[in-house]
């Protein structure tokens, strides 16, 4: 059995992109909608893995209001990611329009971590 996490926000041609900045991701398959302005399906893989997919959400989402309330209800973990370097340049990508939960920091596991709900309204844990 295997888990992929997708999401499904506004404006996912940017979003994939903004991911594939902050992750070192890349496009591996996609599928756009009939007049190419949004995601029907896209997958991003990391070193040949799977990462994420992302979707063009539907429904409207009030982005302001998430980031006022600090909603936080799935939190994307991406650890292990290897050097404190590339958890800065992910935070400092996710951070741009979003809302920083908590700064980087060190915790009992993990020396070099933050949390963040980017201005898709995606909430993301990156770690060392």
């Amino acid at each position: 059995m295997k888990n992929y996490t997708q999401v499904y926000v506004k404006n996912s041609i940017e979003a994939a992109e903004t991911y594939c900045e902050a992750f070192g991701a890349e496009i591996t398959f996609e599928i756009k909608n009939s007049s190419g302005t949004a995601y029907e399906h896209c997958e991003l893989s990391v070193n040949g893995e799977g990462f994420l997919a992302i979707g063009e959400a539907k429904n409207p989402c009030d982005i302001s209001v998430v980031h006022k309330m600090k909603w936080e209800t799935m939190t994307f973990n991406v650890f292990e990611m290897g050097t404190e370097e590339s958890v800065h340049h992910a935070f400092d990508v996710l951070r741009d329009g979003g809302v920083v939960i908590e700064e980087i920091h060190e915790l009992p596991w993990s020396k070099c971590c933050a949390t963040v709900i980017d201005k898709y309204g995606v909430c993301w844990w990156v770690s060392i």
